[in-house]
């Protein structure tokens, strides 16, 4: 008889201790598929720029399972009927929320996938513990899709105040040690509340939430769309083309049979059948990482090169305009790379390339922050806010930029 103690305790440098409440959650954790999300990091490759951002997608996963236990306790204090089942149901949707995530979290989306994105292999992924779990995801899966008809349920997973983002802020904050991250995300769970189905943050929190929405701006500008991040990202989103267009002109690269086999086929969401879900299920960054120590060796000139800057971290310089970059100056770096390497222009294109960025921290369009004010009445948190910024931070501001190869490659 197995006697094993399922109801643990986590000790998390954010929130202390978080606790597993029942069995069904403890072997969701022990599962492989939830394991790999221990050698997925939650920030790709930030921590070329913040060395301490090494944490994982595992550690997010589970802050947000904390969070969400504490939404659940407060909004059953304030009178909301939430029964054990959908209490179950709201933990494991936002436990899993992120289980789809493929190597250095966004890279893959891009290169050797196409145009896969991770909520759809998540879902995949959660209909197969389904199955095996005998039913018992049911209802998590159809919170997590939207369907359920609860809407408040489904805004604590995926809204612009969920507990994802209450969460990753927090925690990106921390581990990269740019304070201006770091949100109040007990005081913004404390203040919510549901009112006709929809979530709201009573007027006490508006403060709380326009500190929320701040912070959220602040941290794309200064970490997730940092110049060093954007262009070693790019260079990942490149090695992982590269490979796979050598591949398939018959190149044979040395890497993990998993990473392998995503090189060597053309896969699309429609492709994602069991076999190709549980060889994705054997993916990390680890695979990715020991791959590029092999192909820094390789003949090919754009491959060896790109590989060795993210590995050395000598990246491309990287400038960011508010204008469009002209494409004369692309032209212009694009010629003078090929003449000094002797290389075609679509050899060059992998060192020369532009792109644009943009940053909106509050969406007025979809799933807005609704603020309860004290005389009952909803308003938008723009409105109900006497913060001139917030206005501002709803329009999306878009940079542009330009990567090209420093003196030498």
């Amino acid at each position: 008889m197995n006697t094993r103690n399922k109801l643990k305790i986590l000790n998390d440098p954010i929130y202390g201790f978080i606790t597993i409440p029942n069995p069904l959650i403890f072997d969701l954790i022990e599962h492989k598929y939830f394991q790999r999300l221990r050698r997925i990091s939650q920030m790709g490759m930030s921590y070329l720029v913040y060395p301490g951002a090494h944490h994982t997608r595992f550690h997010h996963a589970l802050g947000c399972m904390h969070l969400m236990q504490k939404a659940i306790q407060v909004l059953r204090f304030k009178g909301v009927v939430i029964s054990e089942e959908e209490k179950d149901a709201l933990l494991i949707a936002i436990l899993l929320h992120d289980i789809g995530h493929g190597p250095f979290s966004h890279a893959m989306e891009h290169s050797i996938v196409n145009s896969v994105h991770h909520e759809e292999i998540s879902l995949l992924l959660m209909e197969r513990l389904n199955a095996e779990f005998n039913g018992s995801l049911t209802l998590a899966i159809e919170i997590f899709k939207g369907k359920y008809p609860r809407k408040f349920m489904y805004q604590l997973i995926s809204g612009q105040i969920d507990m994802d983002r209450a969460d990753y802020l927090k925690r990106d904050s921390f581990y990269t040690g740019v304070a201006e991250g770091n949100i109040n995300s007990e005081r913004i769970i404390t203040m919510l509340n549901v009112v006709n189905d929809e979530l709201v943050i009573e007027e006490k929190g508006i403060y709380s939430v326009e500190k929320f929405l701040v912070a959220r701006r602040l941290m794309y500008w200064q970490v997730y769309l940092h110049k060093t991040s954007l262009v070693a990202e790019q260079l990942l989103i490149r090695v992982l083309q590269r490979a796979k267009e050598l591949t398939l002109q018959g190149a044979n690269l040395q890497a993990s049979a998993a990473l392998s086999f995503f090189i060597q086929n053309e896969i699309s969401i429609e492709d994602f059948n069991e076999e190709v879900l549980d060889r994705f299920a054997k993916l990390d960054d680890y695979d990715v990482i020991s791959a590029m120590k092999e192909w820094m060796d390789e003949d090919d000139f754009v491959l060896s090169n790109l590989c060795q800057m993210i590995i050395n971290r000598d990246l491309l310089r990287i400038k960011i305009k508010n204008k469009k970059i002209a494409s004369k100056k692309i032209q212009n770096e694009t010629e003078s790379l090929m003449q000094k390497y002797n290389i075609s222009k679509h050899e060059a294109s992998y060192f020369v390339f532009s792109g644009e960025i943009s940053n909106q921290a509050y969406k007025t369009t979809s799933q807005n922050i609704h603020i309860l004010m004290k005389t009952g009445k909803i308003q938008d948190v723009v409105k109900a806010s006497d913060q001139l910024n917030l206005k501002a931070l709803s329009k999306p501001v878009t940079k542009y930029y330009i990567c090209y190869p420093k003196d030498k490659l």
